[in-house]
């Protein structure tokens, strides 16, 4: 019999490499065989590139898939997943591909592995249009606990663009379901951290600048809790580039965890790389939301598998969000409705499919 493939439109909405790893990722936990056309199609080179190729084959790696399109720059992709295997996989993209996009469309399919899995991961670290690796382990690694899902992450070296050349060992135990989520009470600000980092040839001064001007920005804040933001350089052992970047995170007693982040640019000075992640920040929890927006698109799947409803309180949503939320219900049947309730909150609710791994 001919195999159905379920279609999905990489150029809906951001039209980026995000519906490819979602569309993957619950293809290969739901075993549902997905044909993805027009991938990245708003993007200004269309097409599968190094960091979505080497997730893709990753993928085919765990799950033994039958796969059509795997080649730099196919718009188009067949995929036809078997089932999931824990194990040991490596991936060095020998490049500054991000790390962080890797692990983001292999993290939920071997946690539905069945047993502890091991992820060893080459490549950037901290570089644009990603998340840097310390904004996944200090911010959205919380907020996916509460789903039951977690990873150990061990970073030997960091990677900046152009070279890359990070490296990271990530242990993921398995789960069998995943709970649903309730992030709908603010609460009170229990503590602010932070980290401003300079490596390579970029002084020590830099980081404290960051440092210095974040924490101005965070002064707005009101309330007993602690800021502690720490700035260092970075060893010669554990980053041998040039880089530079900041991550905020700020808890609260209703176990929300919300962050923001800043990375290095050339012609952006250190003094406003903090200001902005701090300004982020203070902005958030100023409006009292307990899921930011950068983690707010990367919950989507995880709420669409949870077992029943999953609330959170969150910005407006994002055109990643809406894209998860296309690829979410059109992959597995979950249902999303969206309460605008002023213009900085908007209540996000989801009647999960209450998905259970198999082993």
């Amino acid at each position: 019999m001919p195999i159905e493939f379920m279609e999905i439109d990489g150029k809906y909405l951001e039209g980026g490499g995000q519906i490819l790893r979602n569309a993957l990722s619950f293809s290969c936990i739901l075993r549902r065989p997905v044909r993805i056309v027009n991938i990245r199609a708003n993007r200004p080179n269309p097409g599968l590139s190094n960091q979505h190729l080497f997730g893709l084959n990753l993928l085919v790696q765990i799950t033994d898939a039958q796969v059509n399109g795997n080649y730099i720059k196919s718009t188009e992709v067949e995929f036809n997943p078997n089932k999931i295997k824990a194990g040991k996989y490596f991936v060095n993209t020998q490049t500054a591909a991000s790390i962080s996009l890797v692990l983001q469309c292999a993290l939920p399919v071997l946690s539905f592995a069945g047993a502890q899995s091991e992820l060893e991961l080459i490549g950037g670290t901290n570089v644009g249009m990603a998340p840097q690796v310390d904004f996944m382990t200090e911010v959205l690694r919380p907020n996916l606990e509460q789903f039951g899902v977690s990873f150990d992450f061990d970073l030997m070296t960091r990677g900046y663009y152009p070279r890359g050349g990070g490296r990271c060992k990530v242990h993921i135990p398995p789960v069998r379901c995943l709970n649903p989520i309730s992030l709908t009470d603010f609460g009170n600000i229990q503590e602010v951290t932070g980290w401003c980092f300079a490596a390579g040839r970029l002084p020590a001064d830099l980081a404290k600048s960051m440092k210095i001007s974040a924490e101005q920005e965070l002064s707005v804040l009101r309330g007993s809790h602690q800021c502690q933001l720490e700035a260092y350089k970075e060893s010669p052992e554990v980053a041998r580039d040039n880089g530079s970047g900041v991550v905020l995170k700020a808890t609260t007693n209703t176990n929300c965890t919300i962050g923001s982040s800043s990375l290095g640019e050339k012609k952006v000075d250190a003094q406003e790389l903090g200001a902005k992640a701090g300004r982020d920040l203070a902005q958030l929890l100023s409006h009292q939301i307990c899921v930011d927006s950068y983690v707010q698109d990367q919950l989507i799947l995880y709420m669409a598998l949870a077992k029943g409803q999953s609330k959170i309180l969150t910005t407006p949503l994002t055109n990643h969000t809406r894209t998860a939320i296309y690829v979410a219900e059109k992959m597995c049947g979950a249902r999303f409705t969206e309460q605008k309730l002023n213009e900085n909150q908007v209540l996000l609710t989801c009647i999960g499919i209450g998905y259970v791994s198999e082993k």
